[in-house]
């Protein structure tokens, strides 16, 4: 099985950038029989529409998410230039990512290689919006209404269900899912780039500073001398 750790060692310096902005060449997903099964659970899972509010178990866990919200928005200011835009958009991502199981750094990579971080990139084969999900998608396991893919939740909804289908299929192997997601299977470019743009994404908590010590209390002190 190939990890994602192996894929980046594979990936050339300057890959990540050279399909920083542009969009995916390779195509899209490609139509395959499902299983009633699969189906159901797939449509539950794009079913439910409530907002990504994010949710955290203490303080802490809120503060790493506003640190992380913070670097990101930083990062994207150069493609997305209302504050407001950025923040909904990556907190969504952040959302849809972690409820599908999924690395948000890695979605954010697919989505930068895709479509550029443009919410209406239409490809020539018809795959649309920031994850670049095939109509047909909208009919297999959902209402049929291609249109909604141009809705943000709506896109990254669907975009982090089928990757997770995909990552699924392929038992855990992401440069296979990857190839699967962008119908190139098999084929290395594609996941290389996604690994190479998720570069861009990565994320680590600082570590925790050292605290000084308190001025108005001495140091201890062992007596070597005679009393």
């Amino acid at each position: 099985m190939i990890s994602r750790r192996d894929c980046l060692r594979a990936v050339p310096a300057g890959l990540g950038l050279a399909w920083a902005w542009g969009p995916a060449g390779a195509g899209g997903q490609i139509e395959e029989p499902l299983g009633d099964s699969v189906r159901n659970v797939l449509s539950s899972a794009i079913s439910n529409s409530a907002p990504p509010v994010p949710e955290f178990r203490d303080t802490q866990a809120r503060l790493a998410y506003l640190r992380w919200l913070g670097v990101m928005s930083q990062r994207l200011q150069k493609r997305t230039a209302d504050w407001q835009e950025r923040k909904e958009f990556l907190q969504t991502v952040w959302y849809e990512s972690r409820r599908a199981g999924l690395d948000t750094g890695l979605v954010l990579g697919l989505i930068q290689v895709e479509s550029a971080f443009r919410k209406f990139a239409l490809s020539p084969v018809g795959a649309r919006g920031y994850m670049q999900v095939m109509p047909f998608w909208t009919r297999v396991i959902g209402d049929g209404d291609a249109g909604k893919l141009f809705h943000m939740q709506t896109n990254l909804r669907f975009g982090c269900v089928i990757l997770r289908h995909y990552i699924d299929r392929e038992r855990g192997d992401l440069f296979m899912a990857l190839g699967r997601y962008n119908g190139s299977r098999g084929r290395p470019q594609y996941p290389n780039a996604v690994f190479g743009a998720s570069r861009t994404w990565d994320f680590r908590e600082p570590p925790p500073a050292e605290s000084s010590p308190d001025p108005t209390k001495s140091p201890d002190r062992t007596s070597s001398g005679p009393s």
